[in-house]
Formats: C-alpha cells, structure tokens, sequence
C-alpha cells in the first residue's frame, strides 16, 4: 500500500521557520560606531529640555537605531541607509545642549539639521570629519564662539545655515567649497570683512551681523550663478559698484541698513538677459543724484532708494514707456523738482513712497505722495539757501 502523504504543505513549515527565527536573539543592524555617536549625542543634550512626545524620547538603545519597523524605539529623527546614520534631523522641540564632538564619527552622515533648538556652546571642530555632509543646518539656536575654519574640509558641503545663533569673529573662507550653494550667515556678530566666496553660491545671505568695509569685486569674482545677496544691517562703506549688478545670475539685491555712501551703476549691455528684479539700498548715506541707470535694467520691478541723501529732480528713465519698474521708494532724501506725470496714470503706474523729499507739485490724491513733503525751510537749507525767517 502506498504511504499516507503528509499533513504538513509547505505553507506550514515556512510558518515554524519563520516562528523559530523570530525568537532568536536580534543581532544590531547599526555600525557600532553611529551607536556610540548617538548616545553620546543624546547624552549631551539635557534630559528635562526632551519632550516625552518628542524624537529624542524615543531614542531608547533597547532597540537598535537601524532596525525596522520602527514602532516605539527610533521612529524618527534618525535616517539610516543599510548599517549606517546617514541623516540626523531633529524636530524642533527646544533641545537644550551642546553638540557632542563625537558626532563626527557618523562618518556616512549626509545631513545634520537641529534647527529651531536652544543648542549652545561651540560648533565642534570635529565636524569637519564628516566627509560626505552635504547640509549643515543649525540655525536658530543659541551656538557662541566663531565658525570653524575647519568646515572648509567639508568638501561635499551644499548648504550651510548657521543663521539666528550668537556666533562671533570673522568669515573664514570659505572659497574651496566648491558645492557650496547656500550659506546663511545671518543674525549674527560676525565681523571683518567679506573673504572670497564660493564660486558656486546662488544664495548669499549675511544679514544683521556687524560687517565692515566696502564690497570688493574680488570677494565675488567668478560668482556666475549668485541670483541672491542679502547684505543688510550691517556696517558696510564706500561705494556700491557696477560689477555687483552685473553679476550674471543676479535676480535680487539687500544692502539696506549700511553706511554706503554712494552707487555707481552701468547702463546694462544692449539686449541685456538681466534677471535683475528687485534692489534695495535704502537707509544709507548715499549722496548725489538718483542712479540714472538702475531702471534700464530690463526685469526691475522693484527699487528702494529710501532715507538716503539723494538730491535733485527724478530722472526720466524712471517714467520711461515700457519700465517693467512697478515699486519704486524715493522717500526720506532731498529729491526736488515735480515727479514725472507717468507715475500717475497709464501703463507706467507704479506703486511706493515719493514723501518726505522737496518735490512739488505731487498729486495727492496719490499713493506716491501720502507722506508729506519736507517743510521748505530743510529743503533750503540742504540746497544752500537761506531759511526763510
């Protein structure tokens, strides 16, 4: 007689193989050394300031950092690729600590983001051992001392953002970083001068710091890319040049805030492809005539030349037929003369200020010209005359 087949499909037996391995020990599917790197950066931070709702109160080394699925240790904050950290993004919780040293040991680590913490302390130097980072962000913290120079050797940088912290001493430079895109420096008390910037930076962004001199060509040499430079509240001098706004890629411009004391600009090249939209250089000390040159640009739609120490009549480029200029802000100078009619109807309407300047003759039925215009007396006085008794 044949033998009776058996109970057991192969169903059955993949279910108690499965069963079985279940049971086994978990062996750790992290690179020792990010575990490390991650207790020592849990460590440092102080426990009262981790949320129990938080990504750092899951961070339990019961489990693994690496181990999926992830449902009660590790569910977010880390970012792993096979065995290793590649990824450290914290959620903005209000962390308070320092950022450990040995987080460079997470040698694969391609972005680093503590934004929106109360982080203090120095920025390790040991971060420069992080050779594939490609995005450092740590703005709005509370991080002191000056930014290491060592973060020069972080060659496959792509964004640096440091801003909103109380960071001091000079710019190191920064120029062999040659993916750098983005660097936010902003909100400060950084000092000196501007070094020779990365050549392949679209985004400039130094606002409110507490830096000096006057804009060197050399510092932007070869900047083809550069489509933002936002420089204001800070204590720049001297005269703002023609290069900066021929800049290739430029698109908009900040220097309000400074102490330039005037602006030369170029009249752009014939069939000029200027993306050049918006320029501020308000609230400096700027003297002389209105740049004549500012409204050829093909693209302008935005200018303010505000509370500087401009005299004399508007040009008429800034009425010309066709101007893409739609806001313009002439406000707080010495502006004299009656404004072009061309502000006021048509196709070259424009929004803005032209108050508080020594112009006659502004409709006030304008928005232009809400703001009143200087008592005669000041106006005479800033044109060489005699106040009237």
């Amino acid at each position: 007689m044949p033998k009776p087949k058996s109970t057991f499909s192969t169903t059955t037996i993949i279910f108690f193989i499965l069963a079985i391995s279940s049971s086994l020990p978990v062996h750790s599917a992290t690179f020792p050394a990010d575990i490390a790197a991650l207790r020592a950066f849990k460590s440092a931070v102080k426990p009262s300031s981790i949320p129990p709702t938080s990504c750092l109160a899951t961070w339990n080394f019961s489990g693994d950092p690496c181990a999926v699925p992830r449902i009660t240790h590790f569910t977010c904050g880390v970012t792993c690729a096979a065995d290793r950290v590649v990824q450290l993004t914290l959620d903005s919780q209000g962390y308070a600590g320092k950022l450990t040293p040995l987080v460079s040991k997470l040698t694969q680590l391609i972005n680093l983001d503590l934004g929106d913490n109360n982080f203090y302390g120095e920025i390790p130097n040991s971060i420069s051992f992080l050779p594939n980072l490609r995005n450092l962000i740590l703005r709005v913290n509370s991080f002191t001392g000056s930014i290491p120079r060592s973060i020069a050797n972080l060659r496959s940088l792509e964004t640096l953002d440091v801003s909103r912290n109380s960071l001091s001493g000079s710019l190191p430079n920064l120029n062999s970083l040659a993916g750098l895109t983005r660097l936010d420096l902003s909100y400060n008390k950084l000092t000196g001068s501007i070094p020779k910037l990365p050549p392949n930076l679209n985004e400039l962004a130094l606002k409110a710091n507490s830096f000096t001199g006057s804009l060197t060509k050399s510092s932007f040499d070869g900047l083809t890319r550069l489509m933002v430079v936002e420089l204001s509240e800070n204590s720049f001098t001297g005269t703002v040049e023609p290069w900066l706004f021929l800049l290739p890629s430029l698109q908009q411009v900040d220097l309000a805030r400074n102490a330039f004391t005037g602006v030369a600009v170029d009249k752009p090249p014939a069939n000029s492809d200027s993306e050049l939209v918006a320029v501020d250089l308000s609230y400096n000390k700027m003297e002389g005539f209105l740049p004549v040159n500012l409204p050829e640009y093909p693209s302008l739609r935005s200018l303010s030349l505000s509370y500087n120490r401009f005299r004399g009549p508007i040009p008429w480029q800034y009425s010309k037929k066709g101007s893409s200029l739609r806001r313009l802000y002439l406000d707080g100078n010495f502006i004299n003369g009656s404004p072009p009619a061309g502000f006021f109807s048509g196709e070259g309407a424009v929004s803005g200020s032209l108050g508080d300047n020594c112009l006659r003759n502004c409709p006030v039925n304008s928005e232009l010209c809400l703001k009143s215009q200087k008592p005669a007396s000041i106006c005479q006085q800033a044109y060489g005359g005699k106040p009237k008794s």
